[in-house]
């Protein structure tokens, strides 16, 4: 029994269309065009926005984290911000944040519709 089969010579291949690699490139480029304008550019726009945002933050502004949590904007930071949540009997409960975690700002008045 032979367990080698028999190899044979191909062909020499024939001359290439010098077009051809660049032609090879091109889906490769069109899918990054529409990865840059379906998946990046909007999430760098919604970046940019929420770092607008957060700068015009002021105090008394009415926010909800990303968390789901709401609360009035009791002091600033230049990383953090302390929210006032509740009313406590002793007075307002207040939390600290990273400014990064407020999600969006409400519109005033919102919190004592609720």
């Amino acid at each position: 029994m032979l367990l080698i089969s028999d190899a044979f010579a191909q062909a020499a291949p024939a001359a290439q269309d010098p077009s051809g690699g660049l032609m090879g490139l091109l889906p490769f480029a069109l899918m990054f065009v529409v990865l840059w304008f379906l998946m990046i550019r909007p999430q760098m726009k919604k970046a940019k926005e929420h770092r607008k945002m957060i700068g015009e933050l002021a105090k008394g502004d009415e926010i909800v984290t990303q968390g789901g949590v709401l609360g009035r904007v009791a002091k600033i930071g230049e990383n953090y911000i302390t929210v006032e949540v509740a009313e406590g009997k002793d007075g307002p409960v207040e939390v600290t944040l990273q400014k990064q975690a407020i999600g969006a700002l409400l519109p005033k008045g919102t919190l004592k519709s609720l």
